[in-house]
């Protein structure tokens, strides 16, 4: 946890230093999601970096190769296509537990890492969540704002409808209520 503050204070002060033509706004955000990532790839335990490694080898080009390489030895060893060589398995009964067992395994490995990888996306859906609405807030009250200066200015669009609405807070729970009105309403 110590790192991970030394680091996301070390991006804040290194984000005056940017790429050309990068604002150092958007780079010290890049900079801090970097060391977010890494963050929680630190904070991860045994089980689930070797889940993570595990479901990384397996869902691979290389790991396919070997599979088609390995099924393919065993099944022209077994099936007696090269003479002189005994077939072990001539009914191939073991293939299919040596399968099934590797599916089983390979299934509860990827089962582990999608939970985690879930739950980053939810904390992640979290992090948008209250960010679009301090966002929201912040729009509205810059709205609210401008409409005030613009009617001392005499401006006639401060007077504008669409503005009054707009400068009114909306409460997330409004929204949602709504959404779920128009979705039971709608055919599937």
């Amino acid at each position: 946890m110590r790192q991970r503050q030394k680091r996301l204070m070390h991006n804040q002060k290194n984000s005056e230093q940017t790429s050309k033509g990068t604002i150092s706004v958007v780079d010290r955000n890049i900079k801090a999601l970097i060391a977010q990532k890494q963050s929680e790839e630190e904070e991860q335990n045994s089980e689930q970096k070797v889940a993570t490694a595990i479901t990384r080898a397996s869902g691979s080009m290389p790991s396919v190769a070997i599979h088609v390489v390995f099924i393919s030895c065993w099944l022209v060893i077994n099936l007696g296509w090269i003479s002189g060589v005994k077939r072990f398995d001539p009914s191939l009964v073991i293939l299919a537990a040596v399968a099934s067992l590797e599916s089983i395994f390979l299934s509860l490995f990827i089962l582990i890492t999608q939970r985690r990888m879930m739950a980053q996306s939810e904390r992640r859906a979290d992090l948008t969540l209250q960010i679009s609405l301090l966002a929201e807030y912040e729009i509205t009250r810059l709205i609210t704002l401008n409409k005030q200066m613009a009617k001392v200015l005499g401006v006639a669009e401060a007077n504008e409808p669409e503005l009054e609405e707009l400068s009114q807070d909306v409460m997330p729970e409004q929204v949602l209520q709504q959404l779920e009105e128009y979705e039971k309403k709608s055919p599937p």
